[in-house]
């Protein structure tokens, strides 16, 4: 290197390090700029990664191991140990209606003077199922009916009874089910209580009685709410997966409502900012393009990010070593890496879904800050060479303001 070369790079070598490099082009503040504009700060060890995360490469092992779009699973939460509806039992608030059967007049109910006919009987006016859960029968006293199926009152009418009355016979019927009732609210087309039927109604029945959702699937999700316990479910697995649309049981609360999804995306792509998924799949590949694709003079193709919050059971299926996390968590940290320069992984990134509040980062190539240092380096002769100049149009410049 002769003289004039290695005379030129020393000044622009010194130039960088009397500005601390603060002319270089920046997307944000600088790392010491933040820690020395802080008020106060815990971040007393230099590079201390105490927020833990895992590093994922997207491929064909990952895609096998990975759920479907949705925030959780009603299957999982209520329908284990469930499969088949609930018995519906009578509680308190029902309303009963008793009808008394006996094999000939002249016994407890029926005159001598109706005959010896069949089907004499008599119906007792509508009970409601008081706050202690019983109703009252003539001649057979108080009856328990909370909890109780009809079949059971029957035969515990029947019973009361049976000293009394001919061989009686006994047919209780709900005309009135508050207790065993689903709240449907939210974005349907007829927010309102609905009696279950005892043959068993699943979650889509409810909502199909309740006039339906009145949004797009792809932007309704649907929280079930049972016993103090509540879980949420995208409302299109609920159509396309038939063992999340689970039985539901009286008193269970069914809340339908709109989220639009989106993903974040920045760095070098086309544009940066929030983006509406509007359409009920979107894929790594739907996501870039989404965001102006890759810019060819900055990114690095090799270095597409998805950060999530994953859940551990997913990870642990696709084998990811998380012996530095603890076992009781349950949500793990995860940047899942695709690497576009691999022809194959297009096909890959075309069946990488993602979730709702996904952030897509994608990277600068290396080569990209040397030339930011090339340019600032190619840029200080000729800001030196101008000092003359700016220096003569400044005095110029204060003559003529003198003047006046």
């Amino acid at each position: 290197m002769d003289v004039t070369k290695r005379s030129f790079l020393m000044t622009g070598l010194s130039y960088l390090s009397l500005a601390g490099c603060a002319a270089l082009p920046s997307s944000g503040p600088q790392t010491r700029d933040i820690v020395a504009g802080a008020t106060t700060t815990d971040a007393s060890k230099t590079g201390d990664n105490s927020f833990k995360y895992a590093l994922v490469n997207i491929e064909e092992k990952v895609l096998a191991a990975l759920q479907d779009i949705g925030p959780g699973s009603l299957f999982s939460s209520f329908g284990v140990g469930h499969a088949g509806p609930r018995e519906i039992t009578v509680g308190v608030g029902d309303i009963i209606q008793v009808t008394i059967f006996e094999s000939a007049a002249g016994g407890l109910f029926i005159p001598k003077d109706a005959g010896a006919r069949p089907g004499n009987y008599i119906q007792l006016p509508l009970q409601t199922v008081d706050q202690k859960g019983f109703i009252s029968v003539p001649y057979a006293g108080a009856i328990r009916a909370k909890g109780q199926s009809l079949a059971q009152i029957q035969h515990a009418i029947e019973a009361g009874l049976a000293s009394r009355a001919i061989e009686p016979q006994v047919v209780v019927a709900l005309t009135n089910q508050a207790s065993s009732q689903v709240t449907v609210i939210g974005q349907v087309g007829a927010p309102n209580k609905i009696s279950v039927n005892p043959a068993g109604e699943r979650v889509l029945d409810v909502i199909s009685r309740a006039s339906g959702i009145v949004n797009p699937g792809f932007e309704t999700f649907v929280t079930l709410q049972r016993a103090g316990r509540k879980a949420t479910i995208y409302f299109l697995s609920l159509v396309t997966n038939p063992k999340e649309n689970i039985f539901v049981a009286p008193g269970d609360t069914i809340y339908v409502y709109q989220q639009q999804r989106s993903f974040t995306a920045f760095g070098a792509s086309g544009q940066s900012g929030q983006f509406k998924f509007e359409q009920e799949h979107v894929t790594l590949a739907d996501a870039v393009g989404k965001a102006g694709g890759l810019l060819d003079n900055r990114a690095d193709p090799g270095a597409v990010f998805v950060y999530r919050l994953e859940y551990r059971k997913i990870l642990e299926k696709m084998n990811v070593d998380l012996s530095a996390f603890v076992p009781e968590q349950k949500i793990i940290p995860t940047v899942y890496r695709g690497n576009f320069r691999d022809p194959s992984s297009f096909f890959v990134a075309k069946s990488f879904f993602l979730q709702d509040r996904d952030v897509m980062y994608v990277t600068n190539a290396d080569q990209i800050e040397l030339f930011k240092f090339l340019s600032l380096v190619q840029a200080v002769p000729d800001t030196i060479a101008n000092v003359g100049a700016d220096a003569v149009a400044v005095r110029n410049t204060a003559r003529i303001l003198h003047h006046y």
